[in-house]
């Protein structure tokens, strides 16, 4: 199969599905030309680790560090705009009865396209919470502090996003899972499928022996187990498979 060849089956077999689970990661959102977060490592960046920007340890150790990191990448996904692969998934929304879309990614970018029911598993960087009581903060007073400070309690705003060494917010993952379990169709769009538990979610899906789909320029290790494995840019394969789809 090229690149360019859509099986009939599947789009007969999206056509028709009730339940449609997609899981994207950041290949989708490089197409945006947002960095992946090791590419984000790059020019002043480059001479740290990601563990020494990207851990609850690391913000303790040097919080001024690690906020102006996230707010550097704050500010390229504000300037990034949602692809034909994020809108193509809007689409396909409208036309599924039960949708559900869980990305690994931390930019809003399918909510800013339109998605309705979006399930973030790594949080979302344009989110700030606070460090001690763990709860989300919309508003707080700018007196030039970096991290500024909860207007609550006093202590250190963070990124709302999942560091390593946290937990993903469970209540997030089981309504994964449980999508997973349910649905009649599973995408894996643009993920590397090495990054558990959220790679798990499709083996939920093959469970209950629904369609299984991956979009990727690259095979990952989990294609040859999957239904279908359609190779390339998501940008490009979804809009077609839309259209071909419901025209």
């Amino acid at each position: 199969m090229n690149e360019t060849t859509l099986p009939q089956s599947l789009i007969e077999k999206l056509r028709f599905a009730n339940r449609v689970v997609v899981l994207t990661g950041a290949g989708i959102s490089a197409e945006s030309r947002i960095p992946t977060f090791r590419d984000a490592l790059t020019g002043l960046w480059a001479k740290y680790k990601p563990e020494e920007l990207a851990t609850p340890e690391a913000f303790i150790s040097n919080p001024k560090l690690v906020w102006d990191w996230y707010q550097w990448r704050c500010s390229l996904v504000s300037h990034a705009s949602p692809n034909p692969g994020h809108n193509a998934l809007v689409q396909m929304e409208k036309h599924v009865p039960h949708f559900t879309l869980v990305t690994q990614n931390v930019d809003s970018l399918h909510a800013r396209a339109g998605n309705n029911h979006v399930l973030e598993l790594h949080g979302n960087i344009s989110r700030t919470r606070c460090f001690q009581e763990n709860t989300i903060v919309t508003s707080w007073k700018e007196d030039g502090q970096s991290p500024p400070r909860c207007p609550s309690c006093g202590g250190m705003l963070r990124p709302d996003v999942v560091w390593f060494g946290e937990s993903l917010p469970q209540d997030v993952l089981e309504q994964a899972a449980k999508a997973s379990a349910a649905c009649d169709v599973f995408f894996s769009i643009g993920t590397s499928a090495v990054v558990f538990p959220a790679a798990s979610l499709v083996y939920e899906a093959m469970r209950n022996r629904a369609v299984t789909v991956e979009i990727n320029p690259t095979p990952t290790a989990q294609a040859g187990e999957l239904s279908y494995a359609l190779q390339g840019p998501a940008g490009e394969i979804l809009p077609a498979l839309i259209e071909e789809t419901w025209g």
